[in-house]
C-alpha cells in the first residue's frame, strides 16, 4: 500500500493510482503534467518538466509478481521534440518532507501525512518540532520522549479542563444515580431530569468531551508521521533494531489472524499503559454497567492493530500514556472535590431564580414532544 504512481497536473493538481487495490490500476492522463513519480514508503523516483508533458499512460499491477517485487508500475510519457531539447529534471531520493517541498509544486505530497486537519498538525507542528530536536540529539528514542513531553505541555490546559469536568460529574454521581432509580426504565425522563440538574449546578456535560476532541488531530497525526518518517529507518533504540518497523521480541510458530506471527514488546507495553490510564479515568468517571467494561476492550483492539506498525509509534503512545497518567495523578492531588461540591451548590442557589435560556426551553420542549409521541405509540 506504500507503492504507487503519483502525478501532478496543471489543471487538477495532485492525484495518484489507488494504493490499496489488489487489481490492475491504469489511467490515461490527457492534460499538461508537471511531474510523475514512482513512490515507495521511503524513496521516490520522479521526472519533472517545467513546460509540462502533454499526456501520459500510467499503470500499477500487484498481481503475478515474484517474492522480490511488491508491484509492477509503468509510466509512458509523450515528450514533444522542442520540449525534449529544453531538458527535464529527475528526482531520485528520500521521502524527506523538507527536501520534497522544495522540488516542485505539490511534490511533498509524495509523503501522505493524513487528511485535513491532521496533515496541518504534521506539517506545522510535529515535523518542525521533530527536526528541531534532531539538530541537538542523535538518539531518536530520546527525541520521541522529548516530543511527547512537548505535546503534553502544549495540551495540558485541555487535559486539566477535561479532568475537572469528570471531577464535577463524579461529585454529582449520587444525584444522577438517584434520578435513575426514581424514574427506572423511562430513559427520556431520566435524561430530562439529568439535564435539569446539570443546568441547575452550571455543568456542561459535553465540556469533558470537547477537550478530548480537540486533541484527536494530534493523536491521529502520529499514525501518519511515524510510519512515513525516513529519519527513523534503521535507527535502533533499546531492543528495537529499527524504529521504522515493528520490534519483534518473539516469533510465533503460527499466524494469529489480525495480529501476525510475532510479538511487539512496545505494543504490549503500550496496551498495558493504556489499560492503566483507562483504570485511572474510571476512578473519576460516572460510567456504569456494560460501558464501563467496554472501555477496556479498546486497548486490546489497538494491541492487534499496532502489532505490525513501526516501533516508534507504539513507543510514542507508551510514553504518552505514562506522562498522561503522571499528569492526572498530579492534578488529582490539587483538585479538592469538596471545594467543587461547594461551588456547584452555590451555582444551584444562583440559578433557582435565573430564567431559562432559549436553548434550554427548546431542549425541554423537544423532550416533551418526544414523550408525547412515545405515549401515543403505546396507546
Amino acid at each position: 500500500m506504500k507503492s504507487t504512481v503519483n502525478y501532478y497536473t496543471v489543471d487538477d493538481g495532485f492525484d495518484n493510482l489507488s494504493e490499496s487495490s489488489s487489481d490492475l490500476e491504469e489511467e490515461t492522463i490527457n492534460q499538461p503534467i508537471e511531474w510523475i513519480s514512482f513512490n515507495q514508503k521511503f524513496f521516490t523516483t520522479a521526472i519533472l518538466s517545467n513546460r509540462g508533458f502533454p499526456n501520459a499512460y500510467i499503470s500499477s499491477n500487484p498481481v503475478g509478481i515474484d517474492s522480490n517485487t511488491v508491484k509492477s508500475c509503468l509510466i509512458k510519457i509523450s515528450v514533444p521534440v522542442d520540449n525534449y531539447e529544453a531538458g527535464h529534471d529527475y528526482y531520485y531520493g528520500p521521502n524527506n518532507y523538507q527536501i520534497l517541498k522544495k522540488v516542485s509544486d505539490g511534490f511533498a505530497r509524495n509523503i501522505y501525512l493524513g487528511w485535513t486537519p491532521v496533515n496541518w498538525v504534521n506539517k506545522f507542528l510535529i515535523i518542525p518540532t521533530f527536526q528541531f530536536l534532531e539538530r541537538f540529539i542523535s538518539n531518536y528514542g530520546i527525541i520521541i520522549i522529548l516530543l511527547v513531553i512537548f505535546i503534553k505541555i502544549l495540551l495540558f490546559p485541555l487535559t486539566y479542563k477535561s479532568y475537572i469536568s469528570m471531577a464535577k460529574t463524579k461529585v454529582l454521581k449520587p444525584e444522577l444515580d438517584a434520578i435513575k432509580e426514581q424514574f427506572g426504565g423511562d430513559m427520556q425522563k431520566v435524561q430530562s431530569e439529568q439535564m435539569k440538574l446539570y443546568q441547575q449546578v452550571g455543568v456542561n456535560p459535553l465540556s469533558g468531551c470537547i477537550p478530548i476532541l480537540l486533541q484527536m488531530p494530534i493523536l491521529f497525526s502520529m499514525f501518519y508521521f511515524f510510519p512515513n518518517s525516513i529519519e527513523l529507518r534503521q535507527e535502533s533504540f533499546l531492543w528495537a533494531d529499527d524504529l521504522s518497523t515493528f520490534d519483534s521480541v518473539l516469533n510465533l510458530p503460527f499466524t494469529i489472524p489480525a495480529y501476525g506471527d510475532h510479538v511487539s514488546l512496545f505494543t504490549l507495553l503500550m496496551t498495558a499503559s493504556t489499560i492503566l490510564y483507562t483504570w485511572s479515568n474510571a476512578q473519576v468517571s460516572t460510567v456504569q454497567g456494560p460501558m464501563k467494561s467496554m472501555q477496556y476492550f479498546m486497548p486490546l483492539i489497538f494491541m492487534f492493530v499496532l502489532n505490525s506498525f513501526p516501533a516508534a509509534l507504539s513507543f510514542y503512545y507508551f510514553v504518552s500514556n505514562l506522562v498522561t497518567f503522571g499528569q492526572q495523578a498530579l492534578i488529582r492531588r490539587f483538585v479538592d472535590e469538596e471545594k467543587i461540591k461547594k461551588i456547584l451548590d452555590e451555582n444551584r442557589k444562583k440559578n433557582v431564580t435565573k430564567k431559562k435560556s432559549r436553548f434550554q426551553m427548546k431542549l425541554e420542549e423537544a423532550m416533551r414532544s418526544s414523550e408525547d409521541v412515545k405515549k401515543k405509540k403505546k396507546r
